[in-house]
């Protein structure tokens, strides 16, 4: 009978202990996000011609499309001190305070060499007014099966990179770009 006073004591020692010891705080990822900031790529290189570049805003981040004719192609995306022209390698000016260099490793011409993609503003690739973090998107350029576009950010976001098929034999690089960390 004497055990069982004294079991109860420790138990309610070791539930109160419980309840004022201190925790571990440890705050969600932004929107579930954590992809992080460090570089995305995929080798495949494709002769599926870009086709048009377009934008759309999110939730929680804001989003580049490029769309292509043919197989998904592969990219290089990265933070970098300055994005540069393909063929030439003169420096693109962008707004904000970081750039993103998106190198997809697919033309911007079919094989007899006629543009697939001539953007009307090559500064203004798209409308980003009221966009979270996107600033600016300028065209680098495409030169031996490369294409290059700079993307002006408001800080260096996290970011994903990721490939879609869609109907018809069309596909899409899609780079997504965190509001926030």
């Amino acid at each position: 009978m004497k055990k069982l006073p004294a079991w109860l004591a420790v138990l309610l020692l070791v539930l109160g202990l419980g309840l004022v010891a201190p925790s571990t705080a440890s705050a969600a990822p932004y929107c579930g996000i954590n992809w992080g900031s460090q570089a995305k790529s995929k080798s495949l290189m494709v002769q599926s011609p870009i086709i048009n570049v377009r934008s759309g805003r999110h939730p929680c981040f804001d989003r580049l499309v490029v769309d292509l004719k043919g197989k998904a192609p592969g990219y290089t995306v990265r933070y970098v001190k300055s994005v540069l022209a393909e063929g030439s390698g003169k420096k693109i000016p962008l707004r904000g305070a970081a750039d993103l260099q998106v190198t997809v490793r697919a033309p911007a011409y079919n094989s007899a060499g006629k543009a697939t993609y001539s953007p009307k503003n090559p500064r203004e690739l798209v409308n980003l007014k009221g966009y979270e973090t996107f600033r600016q998107a300028a065209w680098g350029g495409s030169f031996e099966g490369v294409t290059t576009i700079g993307l002006g950010v408001r800080s260096r976001l996290p970011f994903r990179v990721f490939t879609l098929t869609g109907q018809h034999n069309m596909s899409m690089l899609v780079i997504d770009v965190a509001h926030r960390w």
